[in-house]
């Protein structure tokens, strides 16, 4: 674990009558979004996600939040709130319930019934409650408050939290959409309601704090889709996130106007598509989706496949399409659509699978080039709209990358919070809030948790160092045995490289110099061995720096004969 706030001294205990909250994942990043309210000794969390990784951690599957803090108190958590059924804030759940499987989940019938089809993939069975907009339960010394948000799936919740300490609302992730495609919008009603209770502290969604004006609704997009199928000659295939329940209803709709069929590809999608359908969240036409072999019987101008990887995961079908890596072949006739934002660190992956795709002759369809999809997260003006109506005492901007946290900050400083009661927090930053003013305490140490095949956590900074080292320069091993007694490399030293350079030859001037480096350290008595490999390493490394301005990982290995 790494402490990201050398500068902050670790919290005091936890004053009586006060509110501590801290983020374990989610601030100062896009993804593992995890949030800890404490109260009288209790624990009461929000979310627990995921991040994906980007190029720079190469190996790594997933990212997860730091248990760390909270893992010798996991009895005293009263359970986990989830705002909604993404990735980034249920994606982590297998992973904290391996630690304490009977943590009560508690969130709306949607998210549930996702999370429960993620854990039996785990062997997981949980203890649920389902909720919904309106409803109020108490929860230890926890009185929660639901309502609803529009975002990009649905059944999304916003949460009020009520202790004596104050009145809590965390947005989750929200929009304001007037005309969403399920009739149910943000309930600023009941923001307005409590407004008028008094919020003490306003958790809010930041990634879209930089946008000015408001996201445009989701219906603005069928007319595009509608656009596209009706140019499209062959097989369109439409990349989403497997949680997009409207967005592929979209997709659903317009190519049963067009009379196409559709089928889902890859286990994700299906899982959550099977899930929305039987809940009634999506609704198919009889006759249009079908099975991935009974599309590829079908004339491609009658086919449409809705897959993932818009964000250009290695190992997600457009992806390996784009590889030629799936059975799935691209041809020139064929229209990609990747209907999804871009989330930030992804842009040169996608970039690899547009271009994959391009050079295979289909054509393209994104949101740099067509409005074929809509942020599911509030903008500037959506932002001060809500801050006008909550009139929060305290702000604490939460969802962001620091640019977007900052430039949330500056929207509520715009509508009259002082600029002392907006707290900006990265994860493990412990504030308090206690008598009616929310600050920074101190902090808990929080780092990255990796996820690399069944490994958790064993992956560092410096693996993930080594690999891309590795990855990026190659290495070279140097192997040699010594007589310590007649101070003699006696055999080597031999030199091999992988990634470095294609021709072997390129090391035989340096072959020389770890001789007589090996025989200068012997006759100076040197004989650790130890001691003699970093001798080589010095050796070996001055010299590529300096011929081919390279710095591999040198790996020497001297042993006595």
């Amino acid at each position: 674990m790494s402490h990201p706030h050398p500068e902050l001294p670790a919290p005091p205990p936890l004053a009586p009558g006060a509110l501590r909250v801290f983020a374990l994942g989610g601030l100062g990043e896009i993804g593992r979004n995890m949030t800890v309210f404490e109260y009288d000794g209790r624990l009461l969390i929000v979310d627990c996600g995921v991040l994906f990784p980007e190029d720079s951690q190469p190996g790594v599957d997933l990212i997860l939040p730091d248990f760390g803090p909270i893992m010798d108190r996991l009895g005293d958590i009263e359970a986990v709130v989830l705002t909604h059924g993404h990735e980034d804030h249920i994606g982590a759940l297998p992973f904290l319930l391996r630690e304490r499987a009977d943590i009560p989940l508690i969130g709306s019938r949607l998210t549930l019934a996702l999370v429960e089809a993620k854990l039996r993939e785990s062997r997981i069975t949980p203890y649920t409650l389902e909720v919904r907009e309106g409803q109020r339960e108490r929860v230890g010394p926890f009185d929660l408050e639901f309502l609803a948000v529009n975002h990009s799936i649905p059944d999304a919740l916003a949460l009020a939290v009520r202790t004596p300490a104050g009145l809590v609302l965390h947005t989750g992730d929200f929009k304001v959409d007037q005309l969403p495609l399920d009739g149910r919008i943000t309930d600023l009603n009941g923001f307005a309601r409590l407004g008028d209770e008094g919020v003490d502290l306003f958790l809010v969604d930041s990634t879209n704090a930089e946008v000015p004006g408001f996201i445009p609704s989701e219906r603005d997009i069928l007319p595009v889709l509608d656009s596209v199928f009706s140019r499209a000659r062959g097989r369109i295939i439409v990349a989403s996130f497997a949680s997009h329940i409207h967005r592929v209803q979209q997709v659903i709709d317009t190519a049963a106007a067009h009379g196409r069929k559709v089928a889902f590809v890859g286990r994700s999608m299906v899982r959550n598509m099977n899930v929305a359908r039987d809940l009634g969240y999506l609704t198919i036409p009889a006759g249009v989706v079908v099975s991935t072999d009974e599309l590829a019987e079908l004339p491609d101008d009658e086919a449409v496949m809705v897959c993932t990887g818009s964000q250009g995961e290695p190992m997600a079908v457009l992806s390996r399409i784009s590889n030629n890596d799936h059975n799935i072949k691209i041809g020139p006739d064929d229209t990609v659509i990747l209907a999804s934002s871009l989330i930030p660190g992804n842009e040169n992956a996608v970039n690899r699978v547009i271009n994959g795709l391009t050079r295979s002759g289909a054509t393209v369809i994104h949101r740099g080039n067509a409005l074929v999809h809509v942020s599911g997260h509030a903008s500037a003006g959506e932002l001060l709209w809500v801050y006008n109506i909550v009139k929060p005492r305290n702000v604490m901007p939460v969802h962001g990358e620091w640019r977007h946290m900052r430039a949330n900050a500056a929207l509520a400083a715009r509508t009259g919070v002082p600029t002392e009661r907006i707290v900006l927090a990265e994860d493990g930053v412990v504030v308090d809030l206690a008598d009616g003013v929310a600050s920074i305490v101190g902090a808990v140490p929080v780092g990255y948790v990796f996820v690399d095949g069944a490994s958790v956590g064993d992956i560092t900074e410096a693996a993930l160092t080594d690999r891309r080292v590795l990855g990026e320069e190659g290495f070279i091993s140097i192997f040699a045995a010594v007589d310590i007694i007649e101070g003699k490399v006696v055999a080597g030293p031999e030199i091999e490289a992988r990634g470095f350079h294609e021709d072997p030859e390129v090391l035989k001037p340096v072959r020389d110099e770890v001789r007589r480096e090996l025989e200068q350290a012997l006759a100076d008595g040197v004989v650790d061995a130890r001691q003699l490999q970093q001798r080589v390493r010095r050796v070996v490394g001055r010299w590529v720096s300096q011929t081919h301005r390279r710095r591999p990982m040198i790996i020497p290995v001297v042993v006595e004969a």
